[in-house]
């Protein structure tokens, strides 16, 4: 309901009964299917002049409001499926009977081509949208991956910096140990030497 209140009153400014300038059916036709060509883009510079050219009008002030009541009727005929008598009621009363005739012909003709390139065009979006998520997510697992296979070089020196360091206060440890133990069993067997040696000098009948 906004939108037809919306046209209307755009409409109601005499946009739309400017294609009554138009000199023939192919000039309005021309005019159509120049829009729906360029519908993602718009027009360009030189479609614009040839329509303001069709149209007799001298700047594009005059011609946008135009291609606005035009891509509105457009779009609804092709994505709300209006069949063909729902066509003249998309039209406010300012539209001529004659024009209101034109268009309606127009727009079910086109409407089953129409249709089918829309569908083409979301099945495209549709297509490119999953190829593009899966890439992305492809690319993300190959560098989780190759991230995780191989280490920064400065990670990796810094980490076999550790493990030498480790090894290195591993075997001095181990070698202060060692020399510990040795030490100790060197001072233990020469205390049992000393003893026993005592002993035998203070035994008795020695002399």
């Amino acid at each position: 309901m906004m939108e037809e209140a919306a046209a209307a009153a755009l409409w109601g400014h005499r946009h739309l009964p400017l294609l009554a300038r138009a000199q023939s059916k192919d000039s309005v036709e021309y005019i159509l299917q120049a829009l729906w060509r360029t519908r993602r883009t718009g027009l360009d510079a030189a479609d614009r002049s040839v329509v303001r050219d069709i149209l007799q009008l001298p700047s594009d002030a005059d011609l946008d409001p135009l291609l606005v009541c035009l891509r509105i009727l457009i779009r609804r005929c092709v994505h709300e499926k209006i069949v063909k008598d729902g066509v003249p009621k998309l039209f406010p009363e300012e539209v001529s009977p004659e024009l209101q005739r034109l268009l309606t012909l127009l727009l079910q003709k086109f409407q089953p081509e129409w249709q089918h390139d829309a569908a083409k065009d979301q099945a495209s979006v549709s297509l490119s949208g999953t190829a593009e998520r899966h890439s992305s997510e492809n690319q993300d697992t190959t560098e989780q991956r190759s991230d995780g296979d191989r280490e920064p070089p400065e990670l990796q020196n810094g980490v076999k910096s550790l493990v030498v360091e480790k090894e290195l206060k591993l075997q001095l440890a181990k070698d202060s140990l060692d020399k510990m133990l040795q030490d100790m069993y060197a001072i233990k067997g020469q205390q049992s030497y000393d003893g026993s040696t005592n002993g035998h000098e203070e035994a008795p009948g020695s002399t």
